[in-house]
């Protein structure tokens, strides 16, 4: 099987991009260490403090952005990163050429019950001209982005990614420590019966997305004329691993409870990512108003609302927008 490295090579990435993601994934395979122990190791449980976003953070939450944080700011290739569980921007290396955004584990309320988790990055260049620690230089549309990719701790420790040739899956092969390439160039179908949506929330969604849910439970009664799946793993990374190899739509849509926060998502550690990856893997991925890999951020925990996966299935979504 091939090494990540030679199908780097082969995806024409420069050599300290190819540096960067080693660095990079090096600090996934602690966490995935780290995973794995559980209870064992005394890293299961909540903390006492919350992150930017509100949210409580899980012990798990802030070793694995530690870890991230430390083996990034020593690499000397990043500029600075922005991250799901620091309020600001970190400042590394001022000649660093590459700005790291990331969710250092993604559905980290998991953890207590063994189930699906994982991290979330994205690499962009970053402007020379700016300061490390201005969050300006990471208010750049998706569309900027040079690699995105998670890495899902699961029964195996697997890679998505994509450098803009493709979406491939790597497996970390634990007797020598690296990641072998197990699915070159993924396909999303384009047609599925799958869908992944939190329908504990939907009283609270748009009037399109309420119909095209209320059509998908009808089956092949309904106007769709099929019967559906609904899967909901309550982690992106799972959702979106499941989309990848066998085809769904992913949703979290617009929710009118916060109009300051019109999504859960974060756009550049979540959906930008997740969409980069999709996109190249044959899918689309969009708010429900344009692409996602489009939207300039305002702010760098900007949330939006995401719909992806299989293409038929994302344009009939789209089409209740309409």
């Amino acid at each position: 099987m091939k090494r990540l490295n030679s199908q780097l090579q082969k995806d024409g990435a420069p050599l300290e991009l190819i540096l960067l993601i080693r660095t990079l994934l090096a600090g996934c395979k602690e966490i995935s260490f780290r995973v794995s122990q559980g209870a064992l190791a005394g890293v299961l449980g909540s903390t006492l403090s919350e992150n930017v976003q509100g949210e409580t953070q899980k012990k798990l939450d802030v070793i694995s952005n530690q870890i991230l944080k430390d083996i990034l700011k020593e690499s000397g290739y990043v500029k600075a990163i922005s991250s799901e569980e620091e309020d600001d921007v970190v400042a590394c290396h001022p000649d660093g050429k590459y700005l790291v955004s990331f969710d250092p584990l993604d559905g980290s309320s998991n953890t207590e019950i063994n189930s699906l988790i994982g991290t979330i990055f994205s690499i962009s260049h970053a402007p020379q001209w700016m300061e490390p620690d201005d969050p300006s230089a990471f208010l750049q549309p998706g569309t900027q982005m040079v690699a995105a990719g998670y890495v899902l701790y699961g029964p195996s420790t697997m890679l998505a990614m994509t450098t803009g040739r493709g979406t491939h899956i790597y497996t970390l092969d634990k007797t020598h420590g690296g990641f072998l390439l197990t699915h070159p160039n993924i396909e999303v179908p384009t047609e599925t019966k799958e869908f992944a949506i939190n329908a504990s929330n939907q009283r609270h969604w748009e009037a399109p997305m309420q119909n095209y849910i209320t059509d998908l439970l009808a089956g092949e009664d309904g106007p769709r004329g099929k019967d559906y799946n609904m899967r909901w793993v309550a982690a992106m990374v799972g959702d979106i691993h499941r989309v990848l190899c066998r085809g769904g739509i992913f949703m979290y849509p617009f929710d009118k409870r916060n109009p300051a926060k019109p999504g859960k998502l974060r756009l550049l550690y979540e959906a930008n990512p997740m969409a980069f990856l999709m996109e190249q893997a044959g899918g689309l991925a969009s708010t429900g108003e344009c692409r996602i890999m489009e939207v300039m951020p305002t702010e760098i925990h900007q949330r939006v609302p995401v719909i992806l996966g299989s293409k038929d299935e994302v344009e009939a979504c789209l089409s209740y927008y309409d």
